[in-house]
């Protein structure tokens, strides 16, 4: 290798280093300029639990699943059963039974318990979506703090639910 050679070899080897150095030095300043920009925006905090009666919740927020009533007061579930098929980590179990209704003749299903365990829950709404007869659906209450995970198991069949 020859002197001259030798000289582009450390020509070519500074100017990636220099260039390395000012690419380094823009991304300092563009990550300096985020964080410069964001310390003057104004902040939104929700100082929960305190604004409890003025806090807004989107309606698409999945708190607790429940049981809608129609107009004469009962639920809408026709016993089906694709809710608790679809969930992916067992949370519905439905107990159903069959009965002769007394103005057609005909023999239906109707469900007896209709048990939802919150805590094993992950919210995913595939129940929701494949109600034919949408009898269930999410509601916004989300405060389910207990010291016992029994109490998370509801009946939603129940008088007194929603």
């Amino acid at each position: 290798m020859t002197e001259k050679d030798n000289k582009m070899d450390t020509n070519n080897t500074s100017q990636p280093y220099l260039g390395g150095i000012f690419h380094g030095l823009a991304t300092l300043l563009i990550g300096l300029k985020v964080t410069f920009i964001e310390f003057f925006t104004r902040k939104v905090t929700e100082e929960y639990p305190d604004n409890r009666d003025t806090l807004v919740i989107s309606d698409r927020f999945r708190g607790t699943l429940y049981m809608p009533l129609d107009g004469n007061g009962k639920n809408k579930c026709t016993a089906c059963g694709l809710c608790e098929m679809n969930c992916p980590n067992d949370t519905l179990h439905l107990e159903t039974e069959m009965i002769t209704d007394e103005e057609t003749g005909k023999k239906r299903k109707v469900i007896r318990k209709y048990q939802y365990d919150l805590g094993s829950c992950m919210f995913c709404r595939l129940c929701v979506n494949v109600c034919p007869a949408s009898a269930i659906a999410f509601e916004t209450k989300f405060e389910h703090a207990v010291f016992n995970k029994d109490k998370l198991v509801k009946i939603l069949n129940e008088t007194g639910n929603k």
